[in-house]
C-alpha cells in the first residue's frame, strides 16, 4: 500500500485515525495510541508484504531485546560485541534480499559458473527500517540516547507507516520524547493534513505527469539533442517531485499523530554547488552516511589519501543503498568525484563566478547524474544518452520532440517555479487571519485532493520511484 492510493486515502487512513483519536490517554499517556499506531502499521506493511511483515517484527524483536544487553553491560566489552551483533543482524536482512542476486550475478560472469539466482522479491522499505534500527543500536551504545525498554514502543519507532515505506530516516533521538509524552491539538492536526495533502498533490500532479513523459521518451526511439534534454528534465522534475512529494506526506502525517520527522528536502536545485546540493537532497540519508560511515571512518581527521578514500566509500555505498546494480555505484562515484573536485580544486573558484553560472554547473551536474541513476540498462545507456545530450546522435530536434516540447512547456514552467522556495515565501507574507485566506485555503486543499483523487481513479500510471529502495 502506498499514500497515492484510494485504498489508503478513502479507508486505511480514515479509519485509522478514528481508532487512533478514540483511543484513550490515561494520565497524558499515548502509549495506548502508540500500540493502535503500531497495530495500523504492521497492517499497513502486510497489505503488499504479508510475508514479510513477520520479518520486520523479527527485526524489531531481536535489535530490542540486545539493546537491553547493550544496556546491561554498558563500559563492558560485553558491550560492543552485543552492539556488534545486532548491527550484523540488522544489516543481514538488507544483505540477503536486496544485494544477494547482485553478488551471484557477478560471481557467475566473473568465474563463468551457473549459482542459481534467488526467487525472491525485496521487502518494501527494508533500506529504510534497516538503517532506522542501526543507528538505535549504534546511538545506544556511544550513550547518545535512552534506551527504550517498551518492546512495543520500539517498533512502534521501527514500524511506524508514515514514514517505513520511504522515509525520511527518522533517528530515535527525534521522536523519543514523543513515545512517553506528546501533545494532539487541532492545529497540528491541521498542519498535518495541509503538508500531506500538498505532497499528494506534487506526486500525483506533477511527478506523475512528467513521469508519463519519461516513459514516452523511453519507447520512442527519437535521438534527437532536444528529446534526450526532454527527457532529463522531465525525469529530474519527476523524481524530485516524487520523493519530495512522499516525504511531505510523511512528515505530515507524523504531524498528524503528534511526531516530528526531520526535513528531507530544502530545495536542492537552487543549490550553488554540488556541496551544497547534497546538503539539501535527501537529508536524512547524507546524514545518515556522514555520521555512521564517513565520521567513523576517520573523516577529515586522516591523510589526504584516506581522506579522498573515505569520501569515494561513503559515495559508492549511497549509490549501492539505492539499488543493487553498477549503474548505482557508478551514480554515487561520480558524486563522490565530483565532491572531491570541488573540495580540493575548484571550491574557492565556484565562489567568485556568478550565483547564476554556478546553478547552471550545477543543474548539469545533476542532469548527467540522473543519466547515470535512470540507467537500469548498464553503463552503455547512461553513456548513450550523456553523448546524446552533447550531440552524438546527430540530429538535433525531431518534429516528435517539438511537439512534447510544446504539450510540456507549461508543466515545465510551473515545475521550474515548484522547486524554488517563492511559493513558500508568498506564502509566508500571507496574512492567514483575513476571511478571506480563511476561506481560500480549505477550497485550495480540497481541490489538490479532487484533482489527486481523479488522477489515482482514471490513471493507471502511478510509479513510485523510491518505492523500491
Amino acid at each position: 500500500m502506498v499514500f497515492s492510493s484510494p485504498s489508503f486515502l478513502y479507508y486505511f487512513l480514515p479509519i485509522t485515525l478514528i481508532l487512533y483519536f478514540i483511543t484513550p490517554m490515561p494520565k497524558g499517556s499515548p502509549r495506548l495510541r502508540n500500540i493502535t499506531l503500531l497495530t495500523a502499521s504492521l497492517v499497513f506493511y502486510a497489505w503488499g508484504e504479508p510475508r514479510y511483515v513477520f520479518l520486520m517484527i523479527a527485526q524489531c524483536i531481536f535489535a530490542w531485546g540486545f539493546s537491553l544487553l547493550i544496556e546491561k553491560y554498558r563500559g563492558q566489552r560485553a558491550s560492543m560485541v552485543y552492539m556488534l551483533i545486532s548491527s550484523a543482524v540488522s544489516v543481514s536482512g538488507l544483505i540477503y534480499f536486496k544485494y544477494a542476486n547482485f553478488f551471484l550475478s557477478n560471481v557467475n560472469n566473473i568465474a563463468n559458473t551457473n549459482i542459481p539466482l534467488i526467487n525472491m522479491l525485496m521487502p518494501i522499505g527494508i533500506s529504510f527500517y534497516t538503517f532506522q534500527l542501526l543507528s538505535y543500536t549504534i546511538d545506544l551504545y556511544k550513550g547518545q540516547i535512552e534506551i527504550q525498554r517498551n518492546v512495543l514502543d520500539f517498533s512502534t519507532y521501527v514500524a511506524s507507516f508514515p514514514q517505513l515505506i520511504a522515509g525520511p530516516i527518522v533517528r530515535y533521538a527525534d521522536v523519543a520524547k514523543a513515545f512517553a509524552k506528546r501533545e494532539h491539538s487541532w492545529s497540528g492536526f491541521a498542519m498535518g493534513m495541509r503538508r500531506f495533502i500538498f505532497g499528494l498533490g506534487k506526486k500525483m500532479l506533477i511527478a506523475n505527469l512528467f513521469g508519463e513523459l519519461v516513459e514516452i521518451y523511453k519507447i520512442s526511439g527519437d535521438q534527437s539533442v532536444l528529446f534526450v534534454w526532454l527527457y532529463l528534465i522531465a525525469y529530474t522534475m519527476q523524481i524530485y517531485f516524487d520523493f519530495s512529494g512522499y516525504s511531505d506526506m510523511a512528515i505530515g502525517l507524523g504531524h498528524v499523530f503528534g511526531f516530528k520527522f526531520p526535513e528531507n528536502f530544502n530545495y536542492p536545485y537552487i543549490a550553488d554547488s554540488i556541496t551544497n546540493f547534497w546538503r539539501r537532497w535527501h537529508m536524512t540519508l547524507s546524514g545518515w552516511f556522514r555520521d555512521y560511515v564517513y565520521i567513523p571512518l576517520g573523516g577529515n581527521r586522516v591523510k589526504l589519501l584516506r581522506h579522498v578514500f573515505n569520501i569515494m566509500i561513503v559515495w559508492m555505498l549511497t549509490g549501492f543503498w539505492h539499488g543493487a546494480d553498477w549503474n548505482f555505484i557508478l551514480w554515487g562515484g561520480y558524486f563522490g568525484v565530483v565532491l572531491l573536485i570541488e573540495k580540493f580544486f575548484i571550491g574557492k573558484a565556484l565562489e567568485k563566478i556568478p550565483k547564476v553560472l554556478r546553478h547552471i554547473y550545477v543543474m548539469l551536474i545533476v542532469f548527467i547524474s540522473w543519466a547515470f541513476f535512470d540507467a537500469v540498462g548498464g553503463f552503455s545507456v547512461a553513456f548513450n544518452t550523456i553523448g546524446r545530450m552533447f550531440g552524438a546522435g546527430g540530429l538535433l530536434a525531431s518534429t516528435e520532440a517539438l511537439y512534447y516540447l510544446r504539450s510540456y512547456a507549461l508543466p515545465i514552467i510551473i515545475a521550474v517555479i515548484g522547486v524554488t522556495p517563492l511559493c513558500k515565501r508568498l506564502a509566508e507574507k500571507v496574512d492567514t487571519k483575513k476571511k478571506l485566506v480563511m476561506v481560500l485555503e480549505p477550497v485550495i486543499l480540497f481541490l489538490i485532493l479532487a484533482a489527486s483523487t481523479a488522477a489515482m481513479v482514471d490513471g493507471s500510471f502511478n510509479p513510485f520511484i523510491y518505492f523500491r529502495f
